[in-house]
């Protein structure tokens, strides 16, 4: 075998770039495996170190590790040269009814050893907390009948018999109350309790309540809910601001689609509507056809299947920082990249520091506006220098040179909150709206059928815009289902919407 001497540096020199490329390929491949078995075995909540940081970031696919709240709280005493700091037992609210146990000495006792009664110059109280277990009663309507015994009925114009008319009902011919309907559909919506399991909870009970009865009553209440829907969807249309967030959905019916439920956010800041809304796809022409003539900002993730949106007039789009962020996380979970990841973080630590600020202060709109024009601007500024040049030098295949190519593409819209006090710098208040739906499909999976995805996401609307605007859930449902029967013009049906209800007028008092 001959051997080609001129040849050989130039062979050497394929080698040499062949043994380069295929390290980078295996470094690559280290960096996906390391973070595959990160989100497989490790926590699922992004890992920060500073804790308040770590609350602005929790997305709803990401989980909500629930925290405990202490039992004991600090008590300000008052003493006469300073105040001091006093362990104890939160109270217990104020509203919930009392029913008192005096325990006190006997007769014999309260005679002191002179002879002499002793004088009641105080008591000390202590409060323990009971629970009565969930009761169902029957109310019973009573029509009574009237008939004339003299004429038998002949003199009557329309009738022998008199008798009130029925009671109207939600659902016509059903046992079901307002307050049992509320029950029901806060506990699967809200609370994540399937039917099924609410079945079993009703048989200990004594009652016999299939989960096949609860399912058709909830899609015949969504069905009742549609004037209410479009008028929250009208309030959304409104503007000026929209937050949108979508996750999968499998529905049993769309066999080989990607069913999605979207969540839309947005109308008043000051007073949200909330507006779930499922599709068997998840094409950018969903959300374009929910927002038809739809004018103002509109944030969401990096999903391209928003640039739709974007190219319509009036409409400017807004990045997710929280997002961005987590691309930089996933970074910190691998070897490679690590420090330059940080250092990312650290800039964007930065800016949520402007805006913990402006809320411990209490800044309105104009103010905010004002504080990150001074603050935020000059750390965005710097931080984009910072990606321009860490780019020039790190392979667009890592993960670092994608964290850092999703952030320089979204950059337009991710620097674009800070044009108003209205905007968030994240999209974390639509994720947190659809996040009770992600905890309930991990409890029922999928829906068999599309009206019954419908179905949900018709009461998860009602459900999380109550919740939105300050509502205790069950209440607000029970008041909409009681004043659905009555409604009858538009002006009716907007009286029921959550924004237009004092909170504190829903609970009956001594509840």
């Amino acid at each position: 075998m001959t051997v080609d001497v001129q040849k050989l540096p130039r062979d050497v020199e394929q080698l040499k770039s062949l043994v380069i490329e295929m390290n980078k390929t295996i470094g690559f491949l280290q960096e996906e495996l390391r973070l595959a078995r990160n989100w497989r075995y490790g926590r699922t909540a992004d890992a920060v170190e500073d804790q308040k940081q770590a609350r602005l970031f929790n997305e709803a696919e990401d989980g909500a590790a629930e925290v405990a709240e202490t039992e004991e709280a600090e008590q300000t005493v008052t003493v006469s040269a300073h105040e001091r700091k006093k362990g104890g037992r939160r109270p217990l609210p104020a509203n919930l009814p009392r029913e008192e146990i005096v325990h006190d000495i006997s007769e014999a006792e309260k005679v002191c050893a002179c002879g002499a009664r002793l004088s009641r110059i105080g008591e000390e109280i202590s409060e323990q907390l009971e629970i009565i277990p969930a009761r169902a009663k029957v109310i019973r309507h009573i029509r009574p009948k009237y008939a004339c015994r003299a004429c038998q009925g002949v003199e009557t114009e329309n009738g022998a018999v008199k008798i009130a008319p029925p009671a109207e009902q939600l659902l016509p011919k059903s046992i079901a109350t307002p307050g049992l309907l509320a029950y029901l559909m806060v506990s699967k919506f809200a609370d994540s309790l399937p039917f099924y399991r609410q079945e079993r909870i009703f048989a200990r009970l004594g009652v016999e309540l299939s989960r096949a009865t609860m399912c058709s009553w909830a899609m015949e209440i969504a069905e009742r809910l549609a004037p209410i829907l479009e008028l929250m969807r009208a309030r959304i249309r409104a503007g000026p601001y929209v937050q949108i967030d979508e996750t999968r959905l499998r529905v049993l019916e769309d066999v080989g689609s990607t069913s999605q439920m979207w969540v839309y956010r947005g109308g008043d800041p000051l007073s949200p509507t909330v507006v779930y809304a499922y599709h068997p796809s998840r094409s950018g022409d969903v959300p374009y056809e929910f927002l038809d003539g739809y004018r103002g900002w509109v944030q969401t993730d990096g999903y391209r299947g928003y640039e739709k949106l974007g190219r319509c007039d009036g409409v400017v789009l807004l990045g997710c920082w929280a997002h961005a962020r987590r691309k930089f996380v996933e970074v910190t979970k691998t070897a490679a990249g690590g420090s330059a990841a940080h250092e990312a973080l650290e800039y964007i630590r930065q800016l949520y520091a402007v805006e913990s600020q402006a809320e411990s202060r209490g800044l309105d709109w104009d103010q905010l506006a004002a504080q990150r024009s001074q603050l935020s601007v000059p750390v965005l500024k710097e931080f984009r220098l910072w990606l321009d040049h860490l780019q020039e030098q790190t392979p667009p295949q890592g993960l670092l040179g994608r964290a850092i190519a999703y952030t320089v593409g979204q950059w337009d819209r991710l620097e674009r909150y800070v044009e108003h006090g209205m905007l968030r710098p994240d999209n974390n208040l639509a994720e947190n709206a659809i996040r009770p739906f992600v905890v309930g499909r991990k409890n029922w999976l999928f829906s068999a059928t599309s009206r019954g995805a419908a179905a949900s996401a018709a009461l998860y609307s009602v459900i999380e815009s109550a919740k939105a605007n300050g509502h205790e859930p069950y209440w607000y449902l029970r008041f909409l289902f009681d004043g659905l029967v009555r409604a009858r013009t538009e002006a009716e049906l907007s009286v029921l919407l959550p924004q237009n209800v004092d909170p504190k007028a829903l609970i009956p008092a001594g509840r």
